[in-house]
């Protein structure tokens, strides 16, 4: 469904040192800058990227938005959680565990990243 997901930042290098942390931890390698100053996660199912807002104002969170990323196992998602919180993001939601619902049994992590973003990691029980 989805071909990509960009992210606005203030701080792309801050945000790529955070990013390149828990997706490393997911198993994906560091982003790429291109010559524009964006930086993109290349993956066969998508692309994730960061970038500075084009219109030149500051960046902004989505109120109520969520990026979800996968993740293999629960203690794939405990890593992931654990690099975003030493790379500069912040803990939010419950801690990271079981939440049962309509959906079945998932295992959820989630974090801010340094611009505010909401983000989370899956792994499907």
């Amino acid at each position: 469904m989805f071909s990509h997901i960009m992210v606005g930042a203030d701080d792309v290098a801050a945000s790529k040192k955070f990013y390149d942390a828990v997706l490393g931890a997911l198993g994906h390698p560091a982003g790429v800058m291109d010559d524009k100053g964006r930086v993109f996660y290349m993956t066969p199912t998508g692309i994730f990227s960061i970038t500075k807002p084009i219109d030149g104002k500051p960046a902004s969170c989505a109120n109520g938005a969520t990026i979800g990323f996968a993740a293999k196992t629960p203690a794939e998602a405990d890593a992931w959680h654990a690099a975003g919180v030493a790379n500069g993001g912040t803990s939010c939601e419950d801690p990271p565990g079981v939440r049962t619902g309509g959906m079945g049994s998932l295992y959820l992590a989630y974090l801010r990243d340094p611009a505010g973003n909401k983000i989370c990691a899956l792994h499907r029980m």
